[in-house]
C-alpha cells in the first residue's frame, strides 16, 4: 500500500527506500536513493550556529544589565554585537534548519532525489561562507544599519547568487517529481523561496561607492517604508512560512496522525501569502507615512490573526487522540510548545499593530519580548523538535542521552517564559512612565536615564532566561555529537516496507 501523508511508517535510519506512486501502486515500484548527506551537513550547521548565536545573545543581554561587559573595545560593543546576534539566530540557526527540513522532506514528498547534488553542495558551503562573512564584518563596524539587512553590498550579492542556486535546485526537483500532488508543506517552502528573493533584492538595491560602502537608492520616508516592508515580511516569509512547512511535515510524523484538516492548511498558506505582504506599514504608525497607508498596514495585520490561528489550531488538533504521548515524548512537547508560541506571537503582533496599543508599546522592551516569543518560542522550539526527530534517522543511532532531551525541553521552556514575561513587564513600565504627566501637564519622568535605571532588574531576569535557553542548546549540541559518535543500531522490520511521505 502507498504511504499516506502523516504516517510514520518509515523505518528509522533507512535511506534507500522503496516507494510506490499512487498512480502505479498496484503495478510498479521504484527505488529512490535520497541525498541525506546534504541534510546532515545543514543539520550540523544548525546545531553549531544555534549555540554561537545564542551565546552572543547572552553576552549582549549581560551588556544591557551590566555595562562593563562591553569591555571598552569597539568590536565588542552592544551596537556591533547585536546585529551579529540577530543574523546568527535568524539566518544561521533558523535558516539552516529550514534548509535541513526542506532537503529532507522535499525528497520524500516528491519521491525523487534533489535535482543536482552539486547545486546542493554549493548552496551549503556558500551559505556558511556568507554567515562567516557576516561574523567578521559586523564586529568591524561594516554595516548598512538596516534591520535584518545589515550586510554590506558584496555579501548581499553573494546572498543573491546562492539563493538563485537554491531556487534552481528547488524548482528543478519539483519538475522531476515522481508524484503529481504537491503536499501543502512544499507550497509553504515555495513561498519562502520566491518571496525572500524579491524582498532581498528590492530592499538592498544600492549604488556601490567602494568595496565596503554603498548608498541605497531610496531616501527618507520611501527608504523607511521599503525597509519595513522587507523587515516585517522577513519575519513572515523567513521565520514563518518555511517553519509552517516543517510543522505540516514533521508534526504529523511525530504524532503518528494525519494533519487534522488539509483544507484548512490550504486556506492557511494562501491567507498568509495575501495578507502578510501588506502588514509592514504598522511599524511606521505615528510617522510621516500617509494615514491611509498606516491604516492599511494596521487592518491587514489584524486580519492576519485569522489564518495564523487557523494554522495553529490545525497543528494542535493534529494531536487529537495522541495527547497522551506528551507524557513520554519530549519531541512532541517541543512541537506543542512551539506551535502554542506561534499562536501567542500571532495574537500579540496584530494587537500591537493597533494604533492605541502601538503608542504604548513602540520603542519599548515589549517589542523585544514579542520578537523573542516568536523567534525562541516558535522557531527555536520547533527547530529543536525537528533536530531531535531527525537525529536518530539521519545517523541510524539511538539518541545518546534521551533524558537530556527532556531536561533541555524544561530549560528552554522556563527560559523563554522568564525572558518574555520580564520584557513584557519592562515594556509596559517604560510605555506608561514615558507618557505619564503630573497635575500641571508636564512629564512626570522628565529624566530619561531614571527610567533606564528602573529597567535593570528586568534586564537581569532577561539574562537569566536567555542563559537557561542557551544552556539547553549546549546540552543539545553535546547530545548530537555523542549520538553521532555512538554505535549504529540494527534496524528491525522489513527493509522493503513502504516508508512514509
Amino acid at each position: 500500500m502507498p504511504a499516506t501523508v502523516g504516517s510514520t511508517s518509515e523505518p528509522a535510519g533507512y535511506h534507500v527506500e522503496r516507494t510506490v506512486s499512487a498512480a502505479t501502486a498496484a503495478t510498479a515500484t521504484s527505488v529512490v536513493d535520497y541525498d541525506d548527506a546534504i541534510v546532515r551537513k545543514f543539520f550540523i550547521a544548525t546545531a553549531i550556529w544555534g549555540v554561537v548565536g545564542m551565546l552572543v545573545g547572552v553576552i549582549i543581554a549581560l551588556q544591557l544589565a551590566w555595562w562593563p561587559a562591553n569591555l571598552g573595545l569597539p568590536w565588542t560593543t552592544f551596537g556591533r554585537l547585536r546585529p551579529l546576534h540577530t543574523n546568527a539566530v535568524i539566518f544561521a540557526f533558523a535558516g539552516n534548519i529550514c534548509f535541513t527540513g526542506i532537503y529532507y522532506s522535499m525528497q520524500r514528498l516528491l519521491k525523487t532525489r534533489m535535482w543536482s547534488d552539486a547545486l546542493s553542495s554549493i548552496h551549503f558551503w556558500g551559505w556558511q561562507l556568507i554567515i562567516v562573512s557576516a561574523a567578521i564584518t559586523y564586529p568591524l563596524g561594516l554595516s548598512q544599519s538596516r534591520e535584518y539587512a545589515e550586510l554590506i553590498w558584496p555579501i548581499d550579492v553573494a546572498v543573491t547568487l546562492i539563493w538563485v542556486v537554491f531556487a534552481v535546485n528547488f524548482f528543478g526537483t519539483l519538475a522531476i517529481r515522481k508524484v503529481k500532488h504537491i503536499y501543502v508543506a512544499i507550497w509553504f517552502y515555495m513561498s519562502f523561496v520566491i518571496t525572500i528573493a524579491v524582498l532581498h533584492i528590492v530592499n538592498n538595491l544600492a549604488v556601490p561607492a567602494t568595496l565596503l560602502r554603498s548608498y541605497p537608492i531610496y531616501s527618507g520616508l520611501t527608504d523607511a517604508l521599503v525597509q519595513w516592508w522587507y523587515g516585517h515580511n522577513e519575519v513572515g516569509f523567513f521565520l514563518t512560512t518555511p517553519f509552517l512547512g516543517l510543522m505540516y511535515y514533521f508534526l504529523p510524523k511525530a504524532a503518528d496522525r494525519p494533519i487534522y484538516s488539509y483544507r484548512l492548511s490550504i486556506v492557511h498558506i494562501w491567507g498568509l501569502i495575501f495578507l502578510y505582504i501588506w502588514a509592514g506599514p504598522h511599524h511606521l504608525l505615528y510617522s510621516g507615512l500617509p494615514d491611509w497607508a498606516q491604516t492599511l498596514g494596521m487592518v491587514f495585520s489584524i486580519v492576519l490573526l485569522a489564518p495564523s490561528w487557523g494554522g495553529m489550531l490545525n497543528g494542535l488538533l493534529t494531536l487529537k487522540g495522541a495527547w497522551h504521548k506528551l507524557r513520554t515524548d519530549p519531541i512532541l512537547k517541543f512541537m506543542v510548545v512551539g506551535v502554542t508560541f506561534y499562536g501567542m506571537s500571532t495574537f500579540e503582533g496584530p494587537m500591537m499593530s493597533i494604533r492605541s496599543v502601538n503608542g504604548l508599546a513602540h520603542f519599548t522592551n515589549w517589542v523585544v519580548g514579542h520578537v523573542h516569543s516568536g523567534a525562541l518560542g516558535w522557531n527555536g522550539m520547533l527547530t529543536f523538535a525537528v533536530l531531535y526527530w531527525l537525529l536518530p534517522r539521519l545517523w541510524n543511532r539511538e539518541i545518546a542521552y534521551p533524558k537530556m532531551v527532556t531536561q533541555h525541553f524544561w530549560l528552554a521552556t522556563i527560559g523563554i517564559v522568564i525572558y518574555t514575561v520580564s520584557m513584557w513587564a519592562a515594556g509596559l513600565m517604560e510605555g506608561l512612565q514615558w507618557r505619564a504627566v503630573n497635575e500641571s501637564g508636564q512629564l512626570a519622568n522628565p529624566i530619561f536615564i531614571d527610567i533606564v535605571h528602573r529597567l535593570e532588574p528586568f534586564y537581569w531576569l532577561r539574562l537569566l532566561g536567555g542563559l537557561l535557553y542557551f544552556i539547553g542548546a549546549v546540552m543539545m549540541l553535546i547530545n548530537v555529537f555523542k549520538t553521532i559518535g555512538g554505535p549504529e543500531r540494527v534496524t528491525a522490520g522489513d527493509p522493503t516496507a513502504v516508508p512514509a511521505n
